[in-house]
């Protein structure tokens, strides 16, 4: 599967943005698709995660500001980020996983600044 990942951009703190991650095949049955980040000098790291089964896990940075949901019909998985803030710059990555595939997308700039 190949993911490909927009919505990235420019935004003011306290501003939103909704990410996109388009598979070029069915994401019905992939265990897990996640949304990790890079900030600059720093390593990958998870930001939220979404089961098959729908079940959500995120990282505590983002809880109540960031949700990842997925839409098997349109092979589509997004992150709406809400009340960004300064240190949310970094680049998204998409992923998808489980015991067959390990996928990533090329990721996706979001920087805020004022």
């Amino acid at each position: 599967v190949q993911l490909v990942e927009s919505g990235g951009g420019l935004v003011q703190p306290g501003g939103s943005l909704r990410l996109s991650c388009a598979a070029s095949g069915s994401i019905f049955s992939i265990s897990v698709m996640g949304w990790y980040r890079q900030a600059p000098g720093k390593d990958r790291e998870l930001v939220a995660a979404i089961t098959s089964g729908g079940s959500t896990n995120y990282a505590d940075s983002v809880k109540g500001r960031f949700t990842i949901s997925r839409d098997n019909a349109k092979n589509t998985v997004y992150l709406q980020m809400n009340s960004l803030k300064l240190e949310d710059t970094a680049v998204y990555y998409c992923n998808a996983k489980d015991p067959f595939i390990d996928a990533w997308g090329q990721g996706t700039l979001v920087t805020v600044s004022s």
